[in-house]
């Protein structure tokens, strides 16, 4: 007996109106907003203009050691009063960092976010950095890092990213650092990192009912003790592409699977092709009804998954293709990746995948700006990458109104299969006369 039945078609994208960004300058600092009339909770960010690119050449990972010493007590109270603190207020203390910038924040009931927006700047502004704390937390990031990379993955991400923008720059080496950088860290680099950018005010981003919320007094809180001007953040790179395809081979001796890394840069994230780019990414990789997953999981049976799509920073962006295939299947599986590839760059997409795609991705507004935290993250999106206020806005009729025509051109200008770098972590001794007579690039040392 056999079941057939019809894939599902697209549905109608929900309705859906981003609120209206309130911007003032306060205390030395930038105040960025958005009024959620009658929402009880609230969401205080600061936002500040250091991320992993600020990191010095061979000091990776030190935002991230930074960033969970803060957890660690201020100069006013010890770790456990600081816990307390919060605690007593219900909430908790969130930090996360990117290649741009750092970010603390709390979400909290409206009446209690003055409290706890004082509590944030003071772990922010005045960690207590004890040295003993400090080097504890290091030696925990180290180990999870040596737990993390002894997996698949992590060293075919740093291969692939050192291939592309080279491992002299910062960002050419992994953004959380590795174990070695980590653990090479002392105590100075972690107190003058601090001293040298999380003393600059940079932008505190609150997302509630505003009718309710003095912003200038949670900015005074926020900036208060801060100077030294904004960061200078810098403009695009400009990453050059390889004159070829090149393989490149991370032996794991004994690997029953190989992880595929496949990659090129591509532009920055306000790049104003950025639309048809992600859409163009999407009908290729970006779900699971995409170009690739179809070809390499349902057609061929490689894989349970691969995965490509376009991810950006503020300076610089790249292309990459990810997934996990059986070692005996690794030649055959890059040919078809790289196959179809060449093929969406060259041909382009059809309306009826691009439908799928945009009222995906249109309908995905509606889903995941819903809550404070999720506007704010929104919001640090526009200070971040200089987007205009009404970009949200727009952005959900720029995901539908996209044609053919933009998405196709898109994936001809910004698709490079010639210039694609292949990253394969596996069993170099089984694997590597295959992908040699691939002939799918240059096998490098």
């Amino acid at each position: 007996m056999t079941l057939i039945a019809d894939r599902p078609g697209p549905g109608a994208a929900r309705p859906y109106r981003f609120p209206p960004v309130v911007r003032r300058a306060v205390a030395g600092g930038q105040v960025v907003a958005a009024h959620l009339p009658g929402q009880n909770l609230a969401v205080a960010l600061l936002l500040l203009d250091v991320g992993a690119g600020q990191e010095p050449v061979g000091k990776e990972g030190l935002s991230g050691v930074l960033a969970k010493a803060l957890e660690e007590g201020t100069a006013q109270r010890d770790a456990a009063a600081y816990a307390l603190a919060v605690e007593g207020l219900g909430t908790a203390l969130s930090t996360g960092l990117d290649w741009d910038s750092f970010q603390a924040s709390v979400v909290i009931p409206v009446d209690r976010l003055s409290a706890a927006v004082e509590l944030l700047a003071e772990a922010v502004r005045t960690p207590r950095l004890d040295p003993a704390d400090v080097r504890r937390v290091r030696d925990d990031e180290a180990t999870a890092l040596r737990m993390d990379w002894a997996n698949p993955g992590p060293r075919a991400d740093a291969a692939l990213r050192a291939d592309l923008f080279g491992a002299q720059n910062r960002w050419g080496r992994p953004m959380h650092g590795d174990p070695e950088s980590v653990a090479g860290l002392d105590v100075e680099d972690v107190t003058v990192f601090h001293s040298e950018w999380f003393l600059r005010p940079g932008t505190l981003i609150v997302a509630g009912d505003l009718d309710r919320i003095d912003l200038d007094a949670l900015a005074a809180a926020a900036f208060a003790g801060t100077g030294g001007g904004p960061a200078e953040r810098g403009g695009p790179i400009e990453v050059p592409l390889h004159s070829g395809r090149r393989i490149i081979l991370v032996d794991r001796p004994g690997s029953v699977q190989s992880t595929l890394r496949l990659g090129h840069p591509s532009p920055h994230r306000a790049h104003p092709d950025y639309v048809p780019m992600t859409l163009a990414g999407t009908v290729l990789g970006g779900a699971f009804t995409s170009r690739l997953n179809h070809l390499l999981r349902e057609v061929h049976g490689y894989t349970y998954g691969i995965r490509g799509d376009f991810a950006a920073s503020r300076r610089f962006g790249r292309f990459a293709v990810s997934s996990g295939v059986q070692t005996a299947v690794t030649a055959p599986a890059l040919v078809e990746a790289v196959g179809e590839i060449t093929r969406t760059q060259a041909t382009g997409v059809t309306e009826e995948e691009l439908e799928v795609a945009r009222s995906w991705r249109a309908g995905q507004l509606s889903v995941e700006l819903q809550s404070p935290r999720a506007i704010a993250s929104a919001l640090t999106t526009l200070v971040v990458h200089d987007l205009p206020d009404d970009y949200h806005a727009r952005l959900r009729e720029s995901l539908l109104s996209a044609d053919v025509a933009q998405v196709s051109a898109a994936a001809a200008t910004h698709l490079h299969p010639e210039a694609l770098t292949l990253v394969i972590e596996g069993d170099a001794a089984v694997i590597r006369d295959d992908l040699e007579a691939t002939a799918l690039g240059d096998l490098l040392p």
